[in-house]
């Protein structure tokens, strides 16, 4: 038997016992991680960031939460208890607790279940969490919530861009280990579906010149400025870019008009 049959064979059981019996053929150290990943979903919850964050605030922080509160509590009508929701989230934003900024914004976008804007806020503020997050368990707790906020933004508007962009740029902050590629092939998918598209665009160009794909980012963030002579993302970042390829002139010239647009 030639080693191709043999490799031939064992591919076929490996396939077999997979089908048949469930048997799971992932790596060891990549079945740890999903283990990991999975504990740190499923031990964190709302109540408990709650009372973590509350017992590390100065009085006057827990003063304003406390009233807050009981405002909300006391509230009947929707209208005032969405302000209230409102008050609530930005003051757990100011505060540092995006995390719980989050909670508040959906809670928001569930009263208002036709808003897309209000799931996308809500997909938003979790992403931000995502960024920021230190504890993994916190930033499962941030991805898991911000998916779905996007999700019911699309699910709303099929053909707002804008949202399914933010939903890729989230799995490339935190990217799913059985897909570590998602967010990226998401964008590249968008922009070969709207190739003008401007927040799909600069975003490619952020990612490119991140992981040094310089020649990708200058393709990209010209063809946006192309598109929007004075955007600001682009100008700016694409004099980084020249500045990385050597190109002094171009990117003391950006740089010159990153300035001027951001004054």
């Amino acid at each position: 038997m030639t080693k191709l049959q043999t490799g031939i064979i064992l591919s076929a059981a490996a396939f077999f016992c997979l089908l048949y019996f469930g048997c799971d053929t992932k790596p060891k150290a990549h079945q740890q991680i999903e283990q990991q990943r999975n504990l740190n979903k499923s031990s964190t919850t709302i109540d408990a960031l709650l009372k973590d964050a509350k017992s590390n605030m100065d009085v006057t922080q827990s003063a304003t939460i406390l009233g807050l509160e009981t405002q909300l509590r006391e509230a009947t009508a929707d209208s005032v208890k969405i302000e209230n929701l409102k008050v609530l989230a930005g003051k757990w934003f100011e505060f540092g607790h995006p995390e719980i900024s989050g909670y508040y914004a959906q809670q928001i976008a569930e009263k208002q279940e036709d808003s897309e804007t209000a799931w996308s806020i809500a997909g938003t503020t979790y992403t931000l969490c995502v960024q920021r997050a230190k504890v993994e368990k916190i930033k499962e707790f941030c991805t898991e919530r911000a998916v779905n906020a996007f999700e019911s933004a699309i699910s709303l508007n099929t053909e707002n861009v804008a949202h399914r962009t933010n939903l890729a740029l989230l799995y490339t902050e935190n990217p799913p280990v059985e897909n570590p590629m998602q967010g990226i092939l998401m964008l590249v998918d968008l922009n070969k579906k709207y190739p003008e598209d401007i927040g799909v665009l600069t975003n490619l160009g952020r990612l490119s010149l991140k992981t040094g794909q310089f020649d990708k980012a200058v393709q990209r963030l010209e063809k946006v400025l192309t598109l929007e002579p004075n955007n600001v993302d682009a100008t700016c970042m694409l004099a980084k870019v020249y500045e990385e390829l050597k190109q002094g002139e171009k990117s003391s010239a950006l740089q010159a008009k990153c300035v001027a647009l951001t004054q």
